[in-house]
């Protein structure tokens, strides 16, 4: 079987089980032959390495290293788990400074040495704020760089897969838009079960009113569940999805869900945030999102959110103001 590409991909943060799991992920799904997996804790790293090389994958050159310019040189695809992970009682907003200046480091160091990288997904949380950084300070074009959004959408599938009782192929078009985290968006009017629209059931004996906002509260809490019942975060679930959206921008499968992705349309301004989204090799594009009044009040809501997140790093001194923000990454107007 061939490979998508024999461009080199980088994982960074490798040592951690999303890391790991991604690198696995891009094996077996035969994206390219070239991985490198990066980790600044060496003893872990190596572990990882040598458990890959135990699987015996056919026809795939693995290195890694400890050395983040050894990483990036000469990199055309990067997907980053490189943040702390959420633990129980944490928010991803509590990860917000740290993660914020790791991504800093990050962009500096993708600016420094893989200037010419394709795309970069970026997965740890915040991760529409930690992709925000990432993509002012590598100076990579907004269409260069998606972060993991995706996961609110699966979890809104599973959610109503879990009530209705149906396999996952009959509940179509799930969406989630706005903010990975408390203040996310869920839309019901882009949604249909069995082939019927899911706004035309929620109200109705088959999905009551209050059941509904329920529902949307277990997918909010998704993340938070699963610490509950796994001690740790989730890892299996990021690492499929950000393999899938990097095989995307590699020119495979289309990207079935919402992606995070620079935005400044004139109603969302200088800022990272799921959108309808499609991914190619082109890089990621993004159109206007169509919902119900309620919905798009629940949009500006989780937009409202996310710039005081922004507006935190930028008092924090992590990102200088929007009105520089040019001045360290021409791309961005």
């Amino acid at each position: 079987m061939d490979f998508l590409t024999n461009e080199k991909l980088v994982i960074v943060g490798a040592a951690g089980m999303i890391g790991s799991n991604m690198a696995q992920t891009a094996m077996m799904m035969r994206l390219t032959p070239n991985i490198c997996l990066y980790d600044p804790y060496a003893p872990a790293l190596e572990g990882v390495a040598e458990e890959l090389y135990h699987c015996a994958f056919e026809g795939v050159n693995l290195t890694y290293t400890s050395d983040i310019k050894e990483a990036l040189t000469g990199a055309s695809y990067i997907v980053s788990s490189g943040g702390a992970a959420r633990k129980a009682g944490m928010t991803r907003e509590d990860l917000l400074k740290g993660n914020a200046q790791i991504a800093e480091q990050f962009g500096k160091d993708v600016r420094a040495y893989c200037p010419d990288v394709k795309h970069i997904v970026v997965i740890f949380n915040p991760a529409d704020i930690t992709g925000l950084i990432t993509l002012i300070y590598s100076g990579l074009k907004p269409s260069q760089v998606t972060t993991l959004a995706a996961l609110d959408s699966t979890r809104l599938q599973n959610e109503l897969v879990k009530y209705f009782k149906i396999p996952a192929s009959e509940i179509v078009n799930c969406r989630t838009y706005g903010g990975h985290g408390e203040q996310m968006a869920v839309f019901a009017s882009t949604t249909t079960v069995n082939g019927k629209p899911l706004a035309e059931i929620i109200g109705t004996e088959q999905l009551p009113a209050q059941e509904w906002e329920d529902l949307k509260v277990r997918v909010i809490q998704g993340g938070k569940h699963i610490i509950d019942l796994r001690g740790r975060s989730s890892f299996q679930s990021p690492a499929y999805l950000s393999i899938e959206m990097i095989a995307a921008a590699m020119g495979g499968k289309p990207f079935r869900w919402p992606a995070g992705c620079y935005v400044d349309n004139g109603k969302f301004n200088h800022i990272m945030m799921a959108m309808e989204t499609t991914i190619s090799k082109d890089g990621v594009q993004y159109r206007e999102i169509n919902g119900t009044p309620e919905e798009q009040k629940e949009l500006e809501e989780s937009y409202k959110h996310l710039c005081t997140l922004r507006d935190e790093v930028i008092e924090m001194g992590v990102l200088p103001p929007i009105d520089k923000w040019h001045d360290i990454n021409p791309n961005i107007n």
